[in-house]
């Protein structure tokens, strides 16, 4: 090495990123007795990345936690609901295709009991994501399968970190926090090393951004590299830059749902060394984005993970089209708001709703499920919405809370750009109260309420009771105005089941693997389109264990 970068030691494996798939990666190497170096441009206190601030949802099929609920799964369904909703239609989903049935593989067979060999616990109800609504073979859950990490996002990361920090003691890993890598060093066509930049010391707390100032140059050798660098999620220019045609014209605003430091770059530097990169115009963006009221990152935003109940207007006051119902259709309703002209849309609701159907996602927002707290979390059944909904309820700038429709339509046009009518939104209100009257209706927003709440997981948790959103007895009503919020690169390197780099001629790029979401959570895009929610964390560990475990040979 030169400059003022000092690793020591010889490495047989260079892992580039310490998000999750990075630390899976490190784990499978170091069990297999393999000295690595594990380099990342943040300092010690970003350890997990993104991973570490989510809710810890993980994608399981015929899990014992669905069984005890009754709800009857299997790997030939997942298999259909996966093809579903990836709606694989390029030459180059050959690898990812075979990534998404071997990925369904391990989520119906060993992902739980490997996972819990290594501490994992997950909370016994499980969550029914991306309903769907387009019939038996088209996108979407056909039953729940979202299950909660208990201790959420900073448990499962804590699973791999632990494995870190005994390779640190051991002496088999080295970590190398604040190192910006620049460039992959290829030898003979080989993958054989990185070179890159030091950045200055950095005392940030996690998430916040930090300085990119250098100080001094350093360049490392090793017999295999491991891309784990994370998506383009903080890189609006990127995002745009990758923005598909099939989702209208770019937003002109977005609110950022990563840390900064989720920047896309290992992608043009691992193409320029001789990487495939594959299905960039794929990415997964959220429509039920927050401004979150004490910002971590810049322009940080938060997602409220809905129930079915909210009614969704875009900004002119339109209801959505079926099946645009909040939770069913990620990218379909993405498509829908933005072919409006505006970047958002609105959720009216009421007390009722917000209190049984409000969560938010990130491990922040959810401190009875982070700090494992049963207390705290039979606080949620009591009345009153859970306490992180609540503070966003009084002091978030994009709720209105109102007594009648006259006050929640002018609060409404306050913070929106298109002036709203009372009448009409009183009419919208009024047609839907009278539709609750009964167990079926001709309103499909109406019957999937009906329909889900045959679910016990969601009649006890989730779902408020059918109820007249006018009844003061059910107030106050509440204006939510949603912004698209980034999150996911669907796209990336392209890889073999092995997590090996392909070039563009479908060759192995020896010596470099890649990992997570920069290989599209395995192959170049594993989910396809769209995503049937979970699934992040899980391709993460998926291809991430593929990598390491193909790099120690």
């Amino acid at each position: 090495m030169k400059g003022t970068a000092h690793v020591d030691g010889a490495a047989d494996v260079i892992v580039v990123g310490a998000g999750l798939a990075g630390p899976v990666a490190t784990a499978e190497l170091i069990s297999r007795g393999k000295r690595v170096i594990l380099l990342d441009q943040e300092n010690e206190a970003n350890l997990g990345g993104q991973a570490f601030w989510s809710f810890g949802g993980l994608f399981f099929v015929d899990s014992p936690e669905q069984r005890r609920l009754g709800i009857k799964d299997s790997y030939d369904l997942a298999l259909q609901d996966w093809m579903g909703t990836a709606g694989f239609d390029r030459d180059e989903d050959a690898w990812p295709r075979r990534w998404a049935q071997a990925y369904v593989e391990f989520a119906a067979g060993e992902k739980r009991s490997w996972l819990r060999e290594r501490g994992l616990k997950i909370f016994p109800l499980v969550g029914w994501a991306e309903r769907g609504g387009y019939g038996a073979t088209g996108h979407g859950n056909s039953v729940p399968r979202f299950h909660i990490t208990w201790g959420t996002g900073p448990a499962l990361v804590e699973i791999f970190a632990r494995t870190v920090r005994q390779g640190i003691e051991q002496g088999l890993v080295t970590m190398a926090h604040r190192h910006r890598v620049d460039d992959i060093v290829v030898t003979d066509g080989r993958a054989t090393g990185v070179r890159g930049v030091v950045l200055e010391p950095s005392s940030a707390a996690r998430g916040v951004a930090s300085s990119r100032e250098t100080r001094g140059e350093f360049e490392m050798e090793a017999g295999a590299v491991i891309v784990t660098s994370g998506g383009i999620g903080a890189n609006w220019e990127l995002v745009k830059q990758n923005w598909p045609a099939r989702l209208g014209s770019p937003p002109k605003h977005m609110l950022t749902g990563v840390p900064a430091h989720v920047d896309g770059r290992m992608l043009e530097i691992s193409r320029n060394a001789g990487a495939s990169v594959i299905n960039p115009d794929r990415m997964w963006h959220y429509t039920e984005g927050i401004t979150n009221y004490e910002s971590i990152w810049p322009n940080h935003g938060i997602r409220i993970l809905p129930g079915p109940s909210s009614l969704w207007l875009d900004a002119t006051g339109k209801q959505l089209p079926a099946p645009l119902f909040p939770g069913f259709d990620t990218l379909g309703t993405l498509e829908h708001i933005v072919r409006t002209g505006y970047d958002y849309s609105w959720f009216v609701l009421d007390q009722k709703i917000i209190e049984k159907e409000f969560g938010l996602s990130g491990q922040e927002q959810n401190p009875d499920l982070t700090g494992r707290s049963v207390r705290k979390l039979l606080e949620r059944v009591r009345s009153g919405a859970p306490g992180p909904v609540e503070a966003f309820k009084r002091r978030g700038e994009d709720f209105v809370v109102a007594d009648s429709v006259d006050e929640l339509v002018a609060g409404m046009n306050k913070i929106g750009e298109v002036q709203l009518e009372t009448s009409a939104i009183e009419t919208l209100l009024t047609a839907r109260d009278r539709e609750m009257d009964n167990d079926f209706s001709k309103d499909l927003s109406v019957s999937v309420i009906h329909a889900a709440r045959k679910y016990k997981g969601d009649r006890v948790a989730r779902i408020a009771a059918p109820h007249s959103m006018l009844d003061p007895n059910s107030g106050p009503l509440i204006a939510v105005k949603l912004h698209l919020l980034t999150r996911k690169s669907l796209g990336g390197l392209q890889t073999d089941l092995d997590s090996r780099v392909l070039r563009p001629d479908g060759t192995p790029f020896e010596g470099l693997f890649a990992a997570g979401e920069v290989a599209g959570f395995g192959g170049g895009g594993v989910h396809g389109y769209r995503s049937l929610e979970g699934t992040f964390l899980g391709g993460c560990i998926f291809s991430g264990r593929a990598a390491g475990r193909a790099a120690a040979r």
